[in-house]
């Protein structure tokens, strides 16, 4: 099974399985990370999955919609690298992908 590296703000790391076309959101939250609420459940209208995506991974993964892009304009410290994990499905080449969980919004 395919695995995640989230590294919280204070640069712990916790490393999950995610099963192949599950996403990096519902991943965190199944396996109890910290930093990642999903509180709309990945229907992109809260941005509480915010994370941002290792630089060594984002040309890996697809660009992101108009959608998720208005979405992330509302999160606290954007970086060019931000990301809304629930728009981020897991596949096997993107076993070990590192993402960074931002400060506390809550």
């Amino acid at each position: 099974m395919p695995k995640v590296i989230y590294i919280d703000a204070q640069d712990n790391q916790f490393e999950a399985d995610v099963n192949v076309g599950q996403n990096l959101m519902d991943g965190a939250v199944d396996n109890m990370i910290d930093g990642i609420l999903g509180e709309c459940g990945g229907v992109m209208s809260c941005a509480t999955c915010h994370c941002y995506v290792d630089p060594a991974w984002t040309d890996k993964i697809p660009e992101p919609s108009e959608l998720e892009e208005d979405m992330l304009g509302m999160v606290i410290e954007p970086q060019e690298n931000s990301r809304l994990s629930c728009q981020i499905e897991m596949t096997e080449a993107l076993d070990g992908i590192v993402v960074r969980l931002p400060r506390s919004q809550y």
